[in-house]
């Protein structure tokens, strides 16, 4: 019990952290991923309505799978048995091989996919997007997503049965759902109303690059914890978002 408690306090940490790094986010310039439009409240409000809706949403629904994970035998946040090599080191390594792969692609389709490169947060707001992606879509497409459907169906509907081949396709679902998540902003950026309005170069080209990075994740959770999980996912966009972002 004293292995969860502690992990559950750094996940309150990692809620908090995310909250207020989302809430001065709103103050950051964002380039071309906002609207010129004016804001229909002041910023202070979107501020605080945004660190409460985290705290609240992204709290409840991580909290839920941080104690299903356990129930799963997925590794701890804080598991005396991973060493800080495996929880840190290794996911920083991961996530900088992943990052370059994302910038290989990004300049193979840059040529065919009809928009050419990526846009990316401008410096120094990309450090805050990174850390929040790190955090918040890990708590909600694999700390809560993976944890509670390979529960409900392998744990409660199968009776514990194929764990692992239950496990593996929650986390191509998962992937998928991630890369469903960045077309929204992918259309806006481009002024599209429909999903069949994207290319299906550029459509095939965000799944590949964001699933890559999911099923990574998703293995690095299981294996070494959650920390590990965001670790990926943080040191990746460090390479894509900030690093390649700002010299491209």
């Amino acid at each position: 019990m004293s292995k969860l408690s502690v992990s559950i306090r750094i996940y309150i940490w990692l809620i908090v952290i995310l909250a207020i790094l989302s809430a001065l986010y709103v103050f950051l310039p964002q380039g071309d991923f906002v609207s010129k439009q004016e804001l229909p409240v002041p910023r202070p409000v979107i501020a605080l309505v945004t660190a409460g809706a985290i705290i609240i949403l992204y709290g409840s629904l991580g909290y839920l799978g941080l104690r299903l994970s356990v129930k799963l035998d997925f590794k701890e946040i804080w598991d005396p048995g991973i060493s800080n090599r495996d929880r840190f080191i290794i996911p920083l390594i991961a996530g900088v091989l992943i990052g370059i792969f994302l910038i290989v692609s990004d300049i193979l389709f840059s040529k065919i996919n009809t928009i050419g490169r990526f846009p990316h947060p401008p410096f120094p707001s990309s450090i805050f997007a990174s850390a929040i992606a790190g955090i918040g879509e890990e708590v909600i497409f694999r700390l809560f997503f993976v944890s509670f459907w390979v529960w409900l169906i392998s744990f409660v509907l199968l009776k514990k049965k194929w764990m692992n081949p239950i496990f593996w396709i929650v986390v191509i679902l998962s992937a998928l759902a991630f890369s469903a998540g960045h077309l929204p902003s992918v259309m806006f950026l481009n002024n599209w109303e429909s999903i069949n309005e994207i290319p299906k170069v550029l459509m095939g080209e965000v799944i590949l690059l964001n699933g890559l990075l999911s099923v990574f994740a998703a293995l690095f959770f299981k294996k070494y914890g959650f920390l590990a999980a965001v670790g990926v996912h943080f040191w990746t966009d460090i390479v894509w978002h900030v690093i390649w972002g700002f010299i491209s």
